[in-house]
């Protein structure tokens, strides 16, 4: 007679192919419930989470003088709850963020924030300061995390954390938050912008005849994603500081040109020129973000 670990492992494939042919069948109730977890985990600790001021970072982590740092981050009134899985040996991490990644996709979440490896920060901040999980310490170039924001016909709001990591023995860990927000607070990049807006994602930019684009892979993949429909427009605005002795006119002509070679890479990346949509402002709109500084590019996709 199977036992029940054999049972289960035996129906897994059965449940794997059932999520990819129906996609949404395995998470109808998201996002009034927490995802659906990975198939190929199994779960370890859960954590209620009900608290006024719930720290969410949306950018990399840092520790200053025992201090978190983050250049966006937030407190939050939430309640939800916290879940802890560990990765069976026969898969791993990259999987798991992926199943992830489609499902809250599915279910209408907008990625607000996504980071992976050494770029993310340290580890160690990531699994005591922050999550409070000490099985989350692994190595900084093994890890990603990403939040995401999902708001329902309602007006309700969630925001999912997805965080994974390799140990130093080799295993590996999911650690899923799922949060409803509380009315009228503000989330930074959700917010009560029109859905149909995604972005912007910053691209700086430095040279004159040649450009070159300081974006990541995640970036480049986030802007193909919003991308695939076919009635979305993708806007490039241009920025560009003034340099010194330099005339309002050159400023512009140089965010031009390199609004254009973007677009030259989103063309041949799978984003044709007739999706495509520019606009050059140059030095002319000043923002206190301190990521929106100097010369860069900014994307947005607007879906029709």
């Amino acid at each position: 007679m199977m036992n029940k670990t054999t049972v289960r492992q035996a129906l897994k494939p059965v449940f794997v192919w059932l999520l990819g042919a129906f996609p949404l069948a395995g998470w109808a109730a998201f996002p009034e419930t927490a995802p659906e977890p990975f198939p190929q985990s199994e779960l370890e600790d859960t954590a209620s989470i009900r608290s006024s001021g719930h720290l969410v970072l949306f950018s990399p982590v840092r520790e200053v003088r025992g201090e978190i740092r983050s250049e966006t981050m937030a407190r939050l009134p939430v309640e939800g709850e916290g879940r802890l899985y560990e990765i069976e040996r026969d898969s791993d991490r990259e999987k798991a963020r992926d199943y992830y990644l489609k499902l809250l996709q599915a279910g209408g979440g907008q990625v607000l924030f996504e980071c992976t490896g050494i770029a993310c920060g340290r580890s160690n901040v990531w699994a005591n300061q922050i999550f409070g999980q000490r099985k989350l310490y692994g190595r900084d170039a093994n890890q990603d995390y990403l939040v995401a924001g999902t708001t329902a016909a309602d007006g309700r709001r969630w925001l999912t954390l997805v965080y994974t990591v390799t140990r130093g023995n080799l295993r590996e860990y999911i650690w899923v938050e799922h949060l409803e927000v509380t009315a009228s607070v503000a989330i930074p990049g959700l917010g009560n912008l029109d859905r149909r807006i995604q972005g912007p994602v910053v691209v700086p930019w430095s040279g004159g005849v040649t450009h070159r684009f300081d974006w990541s892979a995640n970036d480049r993949r986030r802007v193909a994603d919003w991308a695939r429909a076919d009635s979305s427009t993708v806007v490039l605005t241009g920025f560009s500081s003034l340099n010194v002795g330099e005339t309002f006119d050159e400023a512009l002509e140089r965010a031009e040109r390199a609004v254009s070679s973007l677009s030259d890479v989103l063309a041949k990346t799978g984003v044709p020129t007739q999706q495509q949509r520019t606009l050059i402002v140059g030095p002319a709109v000043p923002f206190a973000d301190p990521d929106r500084q100097g010369n860069r590019v900014e994307i947005t996709v607007i879906t029709q």
